[in-house]
């Protein structure tokens, strides 16, 4: 009998379809931006990389792997959380095989958004074309694991779920968000988040009951990540207002090369670990939270 998929939505742009056999979670399947990607940006043409030091540093065996972090992503913690991986694989690894992502894989892409055109600007992966992957991905599954035991693994969808949030206008007001280097919360744009926040979950609840055998539940950080920015003492860190990689205070990516030499000696001090991208410390702290709270349910 197949089974129901169990998704979550953890963040923006973070999708999870989370797969529970006999109250054990047997997969995780990844979409989503920079805050998730585990490597999949490394494989196309764009200039939206981190597959170099000082990122990764603080990896396993540290390998910048275009995680945009020192370390492990939210995700990575949340499938070892469920006794899988302890960090999942990007599906456009060519190290990695359908044997490898038949209990985790991420299709995430640095850069991308709902809207078609943010993804256009950097080249980078667009989410409907991760969707497309993740066909192509089920496919696969299938022939490595035969039709019965991959639809039983695939049970359900969540290609609606996606096409479904971004079509509903939900992102609309932050259509004008403005780079700036000032370390600074901006209460115009942490509302736009909350009022998001807020009719995404009113959309998870309307999917809940429109889609029988799928199971959602939003995974909401926000409180918690500004919880931390503004006590970070109570978090163990010392710094908040500016990040680790470079001066701390604008750059990413090849802006954090290890060439700049101005890198945090300890990344465990620091909230972020570039301007735009949490410590691996903090995702810890992000996943842990979401797990115990949200994502409970599919321990118990």
């Amino acid at each position: 009998m197949a089974l129901p998929s169990i998704s979550v939505v953890l963040t923006i742009l973070l999708l999870l379809q989370i797969l529970k056999t006999d109250a054990k979670v047997s997969s995780i399947i990844v979409f989503g931006d920079s805050t998730v990607d585990s490597g999949n940006n490394n494989y196309i043409p764009t200039v939206l990389k981190s597959n170099f030091k000082p990122y990764g540093r603080d990896f396993d065996g540290g390998r910048a792997t275009g995680r945009f972090s020192n370390g492990r992503v939210p995700t990575d913690f949340i499938s070892e959380a469920f006794g899988l991986k302890t960090a999942v694989p990007a599906y456009l690894d060519p190290a990695y095989t359908i044997k490898d992502f038949a209990t985790g894989v991420c299709f995430a892409s640095a850069g991308t958004g709902y809207d078609n055109f943010t993804s256009k600007v950097l080249s980078v992966i667009p989410l409907w074309k991760e969707l497309e992957y993740y066909k192509e991905y089920q496919s696969r599954l299938r022939d490595y694991l035969g039709n019965d035991k991959g639809n039983e693994v695939l049970a359900g969808s969540e290609e609606n779920i996606v096409d479904r949030a971004a079509s509903d206008g939900l992102l609309a007001a932050g259509e004008n968000n403005k780079l700036s280097i000032r370390r600074r919360c901006i209460d115009e744009y942490n509302k736009v988040a909350m009022d998001f926040n807020q009719q995404l979950q009113a959309l998870v609840e309307t999917l809940n009951k429109e889609l029988s055998g799928l199971r959602l539940v939003f995974v909401n950080p926000y409180a918690t990540l500004y919880d931390i920015i503004q006590n970070p003492h109570s978090f163990g860190f010392e710094h908040s207002a500016i990040a680790c990689c470079g001066t701390g205070r604008f750059e990413m990516s090849y802006l954090c090369g290890e060439d700049s030499g101005l890198s945090c000696s300890d990344a465990n001090q620091y909230v972020f670990w570039d301007s735009f991208h949490p410590t691996e410390k903090t995702n810890g702290i992000l996943a842990n939270y979401a797990v115990k709270t949200y994502l409970a349910v599919f321990l118990q």
